[in-house]
């Protein structure tokens, strides 16, 4: 009922932007980021109803937006001379103590306020994680990994050095990058534009992911692509390597020229499950 509420608020707020803002909705936007903080509310969620078992809560990310609106850009700076930090007065830092359970190796890591972070979630340096997004329990965001804004991680995964999930706040209603658990995100990999990575997938290093390259799935003999009403969904346990396909005529086949391609070379099995488990002694 209290979510319901809020929704009605921040909806209301939003579609008909006041002369002014008042501390009322500078209160109601304190209670709504708090509530991302805590993961009570996420820009989308399971939903089993929905063809990729995920729904995008449009108001969740006009709330976001609405924080854009009311904050103004202030000083955070440390030390202005030495290391300036101007951004909005609604996005600082997120907070968190030695009770939150996350490790932030020291080293430039940032994580913006307005997002979620689970229990055990391992930060190495340097790498971002932007408003709206919720990275669940257990997961590993490496070196120069970055989490955009309103993607969803889900537990246990391995988001490797310089891999790069994007993240969506407009359209509002559009899918941001969905990564389920226990998937295996390589060095180097960058996911776009709604892609949804299904449970215990594996990508490897350099796999790019996007609404406009197919994937070819030589395990089972089919080809995943994007529509106009679906986005890009990798199956369970797959297995994804960067790989190539011919171009098949014109100047292209004359020249030998081959088009990147993702590749889905088998599924998940034991040999696999062996080479991509993340060691708790890390955690």
């Amino acid at each position: 009922m209290l979510t319901k509420a809020m929704q009605t608020e921040i909806e209301q707020v939003f579609d008909n932007k006041p002369a002014a803002y008042t501390e009322e909705h500078f209160a109601l936007f304190a209670r709504f980021k708090a509530a991302l903080n805590a993961g009570t509310i996420r820009a989308a969620e399971p939903d089993a109803s929905a063809p990729t078992g995920w729904r995008v809560n449009a108001w969740v990310k006009k709330g976001i937006l609405l924080g854009f609106r009311l904050g103004g850009i202030v000083d955070m700076s440390i030390d202005t001379a030495r290391q300036p930090f101007f951004d909005k007065a609604t996005y600082p830092v997120k907070q968190f103590s030695a009770t939150s359970g996350v490790r932030i190796v020291p080293g430039g890591s940032s994580v913006r306020d307005g997002c979620y972070i689970g229990k055990s979630v391992t930060c190495m340096p340097p790498m971002y994680i932007n408003v709206g997004a919720w990275v669940d329990d257990g997961t590993m965001v490496d070196s120069h990994a970055l989490i955009g804004s309103c993607a969803q991680i889900g537990k246990n995964c391995h988001i490797s050095a310089a891999a790069q999930i994007g993240g969506v706040l407009e359209p509002v209603g559009a899918m941001p990058v969905i990564v389920e658990d226990d998937v295996m995100v390589g060095g180097n990999t960058g996911i776009y534009e709604g892609t949804v990575v299904k449970t215990r997938a594996v990508l490897g290093s350099g796999v790019i992911l996007t609404r406009s390259t197919p994937v070819y799935d030589v395990a089972r003999g089919v080809v995943l692509s994007a529509t106009d009403d679906m986005p890009l969904v990798i199956p369970e346990g797959a297995v994804v390597v960067a790989g190539s396909r011919a171009i098949t005529k014109g100047a292209g086949k004359d020249w030998g020229v081959s088009l990147y391609t993702p590749v889905i070379v088998k599924y998940r099995d034991a040999k696999t499950d062996a080479r991509v488990q993340l060691e708790d002694l890390l955690r």
